[in-house]
């Protein structure tokens, strides 16, 4: 059986084969692409949200943009950070990256 059969879900001519053969082999890739690209992104931004949770005052963090800063205020939504020269900056939590060159969440 060739692609296109399988992908119009019709069998060759002359063929007494499965009818529901090409729906069992679609179930079958989407079930592969579940588990193998799905189910794994979503357990990585679960892990990404609790992380994030679990960050607070005192804690060196790096954004998704680079900026370096240690976290000075926490709220519910945002972050307040002190980057070099004594700035403040204001953050949602979801732009600070759940991996980085630096030690995340952990105070040095």
């Amino acid at each position: 059986m060739n692609l296109l059969n399988i992908m119009l879900m019709t069998q060759p001519e002359g063929s007494d084969g499965n009818p529901y053969q090409g729906i069992i082999m679609m179930v079958l890739i989407i079930g592969v692409f579940y588990m193998f690209f799905i189910r794994p992104q979503q357990k990585k931004a679960k892990e990404a949200v609790k992380m994030r949770d679990a960050l607070k005052k005192g804690d060196k963090i790096v954004t998704v943009g680079g900026i370096h800063g240690k976290i000075i205020e926490v709220s519910d939504a945002t972050f307040t950070i002190e980057v070099e020269g004594q700035n403040r900056l204001k953050i949602n939590k979801d732009a600070v990256s759940p991996s980085g060159d630096t030690v995340v969440g952990k105070q040095k």
